[in-house]
């Protein structure tokens, strides 16, 4: 596929600054399209479908029209929902960083009217509202739209269908007559054809076509599973299945280096790659990935173009793609030379859109999948661990020479098999316990291990505590962000981590720890604060006094 890159699109500076913050490596088709016929002043219908980058598509040439000297309303972008005033907010805010004294403010009803009347007298240049709201500021006289160069209707045809016309009409006249007119719909009905001829000069259309493709043999399976809960549903699957090798793609190259250190954190091994890594490291990645040297490859589209791997097992679809082309792209990467291959699709929110979007164009159906419960994972593993020691007393020639002395020492062959067996797989499978079979998701578990010495920190590291664990539902990455945020700790510094029932371990670098040298630190979080200490370690290896009672267990070895 040749696609055209943001720079080829015409941007300023700020915008690709803002664009490459973000991650995003490359336009997605409406945005290819859409951009250049918005930047040169065309009035334009677009017909998009949910989750394709619509938003950046108009929002990226409103912004370059803004001029920051000039603070009245340049840009009015109409939403059907307060949802989707916030979101489309929210992309906007993040599009303009780089461009100052760019404003944008969202006016929705549920919403104070003094800070919004606030925000208005203050001056803005972009406003993003719903049709109800927007009329009551124009009929209070705190909304000038005289000065709009642009007016954006996001899903026009939701608008139409909630009532909204009158209200819209009424909007469309109290603006410039020159002004530029843009048209977003999943379809183009009667009403919104009238609508546009009414309100716009011989716009442009823009509409995205799909050509039937051909969908590769591989097992299809999507997971409904909110944001913060992606990585624990990895996790899960990962587990259960005990896959090997596999490439987990994401959309942004941010959600590629956290995910890839969210990995690593939990024992996996794994690698990066995305259009911000220099091409000679690429290289050497993608060459190990193909001799299977680490299990995972965490990637963007465009870097993991032209990998070929005969034993790849999965493929993840940690963030659904803008477009078909692209999905079956990603999945025809496994089940290759009739070896058995597996795909999975996390949706959360109004993904569940994009893939029904994504089945319709590949005359597909793609199984929706229950995640495997906690008690599921783990009889899943001892099954393994049973196969392993079954495999072993098959093959004979033992040698009984450990066992022998153990009998003469009075312990019973019971007792010896299960301590073996608590040695090779921790105590969570080999004692007879009570288990909590429960779905909830639950970052990758480690074995509660005796109290005892703590294992020395690599050079230059120390140990901290933090009292928030499993229990709690505490990621990696929520302990690196918090590391991050409440000690001015870069998260990319972290090292080892683990996560036990009542409270996490990490190692971090020596030099900022100065601030946890005269006590324990307090971290406010939106679930409440979370204490964190120096966990003290002497040459002797073991814990400090003021370690409290829970000393540190060594982390436990991952079962493949």
């Amino acid at each position: 596929m040749n696609k055209k890159t943001f720079e080829e699109l015409g941007l300023s500076p700020e915008i690709l600054k803002a664009i490459s913050d973000l991650g995003f490596e490359e336009p997605s088709p409406i945005q290819a399209s859409a951009i250049p016929v918005l930047l040169e002043g065309h009035d334009v219908v677009g017909q998009s479908q949910t989750g394709s980058g619509k938003t950046a598509a108009f929002a990226i040439p409103a912004i370059e029209i803004c001029q920051a000297a000039d603070r009245s309303v340049q840009v009015l972008i109409l939403c059907p929902t307060r949802e989707l005033a916030t979101q489309v907010a929210d992309e906007v805010h993040k599009l303009t960083a780089h461009k100052r004294g760019i404003h944008a403010v969202p006016i929705y009803g549920g919403a104070s009217y003094e800070r919004q009347f606030f925000e208005l007298k203050k001056g803005v240049q972009i406003v993003i509202g719903t049709p109800g709201r927007l009329m009551d500021h124009m009929d209070r006289g705190t909304l000038d739209l005289s000065h709009v160069k642009m007016v954006i209707l996001d899903e026009a045809d939701r608008m139409l269908d909630m009532g909204f016309r009158e209200d819209i009409e009424k909007i469309l006249l109290s603006t410039p007559d020159e002004r530029q007119t843009v048209f977003f719909s999943a379809t183009v009905s009667k009403q919104i054809r009238e609508l546009i001829e009414r309100h716009s000069n011989t716009p442009k259309s823009v509409k995205i076509e799909q050509r039937e493709l051909t969908v590769p043999t591989v097992e299809q399976w999507y997971y409904e599973v909110p944001q913060r809960m992606k990585f624990e549903a990895l996790l899960r699957l990962v587990d259960f299945h005990g896959f090997k090798l596999g490439i987990i793609f994401c959309n942004t190259q941010r959600m590629v280096d956290e995910l890839a250190d969210d990995l690593i954190a939990q024992g996996f091994s794994a690698d990066r790659l995305h259009g911000g890594i220099a091409q000679a490291q690429r290289t050497r990645v993608m060459n190990k990935f193909k001799k299977a040297e680490f299990e995972f490859l965490v990637a963007t589209d465009v870097a993991a173009r032209g990998i070929d791997v005969d034993e790849l097992e999965l493929v993840v679809n940690y963030d659904l793609p803008y477009d078909a082309e692209d999905y079956v792209h990603r999945i025809g990467r496994t089940g290759r030379a009739g070896r058995k291959g597996m795909s999975v699709t996390f949706v959360s929110g109004r993904d569940i859109y994009k893939l029904q979007f994504i089945e319709r164009f590949t005359r597909m159906k793609i199984r929706r999948g229950t995640l495997p419960t906690a008690g599921e994972v783990e009889e899943r593993r001892v099954e393994g661990l049973l196969d392993r020691i079954r495999e072993v007393l098959n093959r004979g020639n033992l040698s009984t020479r450990v066992t022998d002395r153990l009998l003469e020492e009075g312990f019973n062959s019971t007792d010896i098999a299960s301590a073996v067996i608590e040695m090779l797989a921790g105590p969570e499978v080999a004692p007879e316990k009570e288990k909590d079979h429960s779905p909830k998701p639950t970052v990758r578990s480690q074995p509660d291990l005796p109290a005892g010495n703590i294992r020395q920190p690599a050079r230059g590291m120390l140990w901290v505590r933090l009292n928030a664990g499993r229990e709690t539902g505490i990621t990696p990455r929520d302990i690196m962000s918090l590391l991050e945020e409440g000690l001015g700790l870069p998260r990319r510094t972290v090292g080892l981590i683990d996560i036990l029932p009542g409270e996490s371990l990490a190692q971090v670098p020596k030099q900022f720890l100065d601030i946890l040298r005269t006590g324990a630190r307090e971290i406010d979080t939106n679930s409440g604060p979370v204490m964190v200490s120096l966990v003290p370690y002497n040459a002797k290896g073991k814990s400090g006094e003021d370690t409290g009672k829970g000393k540190f267990p060594k982390k436990a070895k991952r079962e493949r």
